[in-house]
């Protein structure tokens, strides 16, 4: 299997894409060869092709035409600067990374890593710069890697606004050419976006691509700070950070309080709380000690940075830093980020940080103006570096990017598509992987091999290893019979036998979540290789999906796609998706919606057809049983009537039970309204 990434390159020599893995077996001569070239450039020689990297291409002239580029960080070759890329190194290892490497960061092993399918080959097609990316180099490092035959293409960068090129979100100039993916047989997934938690925010819009929302997982970090001395402990107050621990306890010194008193500098948040400038704090009061450094204004409109405050901390000698919450802000979202020297701990949540203030206010003495004589308070700084697994998961990450989904890119209402987005869920939060050591956007990572990063970018990859592994195992199979697999087994469960929750705007709640969140579920990949049933569509399918839509006129979907509108879909839901969603049912309004199942098992199965049905909506199957032999087709015909008009969304299921074990789920996401006049 060839997996193909658009992005931002890659690094040939991390372990991560070495050919010479013992686990990697050479390829035999009865293997296709892969039409890919390998550019050579900066950093990347034409050797870096390796048999595990089979192509290598980059695109630039998107990106020349709008901005100079820099020659030294971008690199008109495949080499990636920037770690996406590894997100093309961070992606390509997390779908087709090699088993077993190490992941050792500052000295530290936090395990092995491994690629969704470590035994796949890596297309690479480089179209994001450090400078600037480009939707032209984008389009075209998709193009071509359609062109060379990848099985499956994942495509983490692309636009994060709707399309203005088209008022019709599926007729995008990105949207359509993933179209035209599909019709060649390559598998697209997606990443949903990092819009969330609110709703009608996802950036995959269209049914032939996999949509991919993120979640975490049971796997946590847990850190923390220990308020006392070595022989009276006062209180252990949790936080983020992946430090080694302080060895010993040390005085605890604010910030604002070792200011220096005639310094030259403005008194602004990054001088006097943030930690942000050294010049500003007196090296005799923070040396050797652990700085509280606040989150304040410059955190908040992203000018300040933690690279900073490390840099701070080294430059004067601190033990130790602690980034707290401020009153004025409350809570934050903190990320798990490896601390080197000094060690470091963040404390997003404001109740701690308080803990942690009330502390430091009882153990220093002030004179009558208010200014610091005696510190008397001692902290240390508790080991963050080694993982705790369990609690409930998986949880969707407030990232995510949620439904529904919307054609219309132009109408302000945004009218929800009769398209369930995202499609699937993976993990996406907290993900280790491969990185670019250059890291030029993010200095906290400079130097590193791994980095732990968040975003439906890292959900995207599992996905797509995944599917290369299911195709492997069904190559007679085409994209749509894979996400069909992928999406009727999923689980909506989390591991306490829950509906899925998800991380809301009240930064440490959650809540019951819904497709919209999670799509059909989270991904189950030893279940998707084996789903008894599968639902199949065609190119031509997607061009009937496509006319049968209102808002679309049919001159753009032949100017956009090269094909006709000859037979539209009576409604756009009868698109045979492992899924049924329909933005406006009305009430008197039945709508009739067929799906065709497609038996892929080795033996005859009988399957008995139940539905859930949503609130307010009332749903009729016909056959309710049937009995299918391997590869026939059966039909199932559906009536969906609205008794209520509701004013939201609400969910059900139909489940389809084999006699041989196989479960067919397919979510039903339906708005019942009322008629129009």
């Amino acid at each position: 299997m060839v997996i193909g990434f658009v992005d931002s390159g890659i690094d040939p020599r991390h372990p991560s894409f070495a050919y010479h893995h013992p686990k990697l077996p050479l390829p035999s001569p009865s293997q296709r060869q892969f039409p890919g070239v390998c550019e050579a450039g900066p950093h990347f020689p034409s050797s870096s092709c390796n048999g595990k990297i089979v192509s290598a291409r980059f695109f630039s002239a998107g990106a020349r035409s709008i901005a100079t580029l820099n020659t030294s960080l971008d690199f008109l070759s495949p080499f990636d600067a920037v770690g996406h890329g590894t997100l093309l190194r961070h992606v390509a290892s997390t779908a087709a990374g090699n088993a077993g490497v190490p992941v050792v960061v500052n000295g530290f092993h936090y395990g092995r890593a491994s690629g969704m399918a470590p035994q796949a080959r890596i297309a690479v097609y480089k179209a994001v710069y450090p400078t600037v990316g480009t939707l032209a180099d984008v389009i075209a490092a998709m193009d071509q890697a359609i062109h060379d035959e990848v099985d499956v293409l994942v495509v983490s960068v692309g636009p994060d606004t709707p399309p203005e090129d088209t008022d019709v979100t599926f007729l995008s100039v990105f949207d359509v050419t993933m179209l035209f993916a599909r019709r060649a047989g390559v598998f697209v997934v997606q990443a949903a976006g990092n819009l969330g938690p609110d709703p009608f925010t996802v950036v995959s819009y269209s049914p032939w691509a996999v949509g991919v929302a993120a979640c975490r997982t049971d796997r946590t970090y847990p850190a923390f700070l220990v308020l006392g001395d070595d022989v009276d402990v006062h209180q252990f107050v949790s936080g983020v950070g992946l430090s080694a621990p302080t060895l010993g306890s040390f005085l605890l010194v604010l910030a604002r309080d070792a200011v220096m008193p005639n310094g030259s500098f403005p008194r602004t948040p990054p001088y006097v709380d943030e930690c942000q400038h050294p010049e500003a704090l007196d090296p005799s009061l923070v040396q050797g000690r652990i700085v509280l450094c606040t989150f304040s204004a410059g955190f908040y409109d992203q000018t300040s940075t933690l690279a900073a405050i490390t840099q701070t901390a080294a430059h004067l000698g601190f033990m130790g830093f602690v980034l707290v919450a401020n009153p004025a802000y409350g809570d934050f979202i903190a990320q798990p980020i490896p601390f080197d020297a000094p060690a470091g701990i963040i404390i997003p949540k404001l109740a701690d940080t308080q803990t942690v203030l009330r502390y430091y206010e009882q153990h220093i003495s002030r004179d009558e103006m208010g200014h610091v004589t005696e510190f008397h308070g001692r902290a240390s700084i508790g080991e963050g570096r080694v993982a705790k697994f369990g609690g409930r998961a998986p949880i969707v990450s407030r990232f995510s990017s949620r439904g529904p989904d919307y054609a219309d890119a132009q109408s302000q209402s945004r009218q929800a598509a009769d398209v369930l987005k995202p499609d699937i869920l993976a993990p996406g939060d907290q993900v280790w992987a491969a990185w670019s050591p250059l890291s030029v956007l993010e200095p906290l990572l400079v130097g590193y091999s791994f980095a732990l990063l968040s975003g439906t970018s890292m959900a995207t990859p599992h996905v797509g290893g995944i599917a290369a592994l299911i195709k492997q195992c069904h190559p007679s199979w085409n994209p749509s019979m894979i996400a069909s697999a992928i999406s009727t087994t999923a689980s909506k469960y989390d591991s306490q036998g829950d509906l899925i929750s998800a991380e809301e705007p009240d930064l440490y709640g959650v809540h019951p979540s819904t497709y919209f969140g999670f799509g059909a579920g989270l991904i189950n990949p030893a279940r998707a290789l084996d789903p008894g049933l599968v639902l199949s569509s065609k190119f031509e399918d997607y061009i009937d999906f496509l006319c049968s839509l209102s808002s679309v006129d049919w001159v753009k979907v032949r100017a956009a796609t090269g094909a006709s509108c000859s037979r539209p879909l009576a409604h756009p839901a009868d698109l045979n998706l492992p899924s049924v969603t329909i933005s406006a049912l009305r009430v008197g309004q039945p709508v009739q919606i067929q799906r065709s199942f497609t038996s892929v098992g080795s033996k005859p199965e009988t399957y008995l057809c139940s539905v859930l049905s949503p609130n307010g909506t009332s749903v009729t199957l016909s056959p309710t049983w049937f009995r299918i032999a391997p590869m026939e087709t059966q039909a199932i015909h559906m009536e969906f009537n609205a008794t209520q008009a509701l004013n939201a969304f609400s969910f059900g299921e139909i489940v389809l039970t084999g006699s041989l074990d196989h479960i067919v789920r397919l979510p039903l996401s339906i708005h019942p309204v009322l008629p129009t006049l």
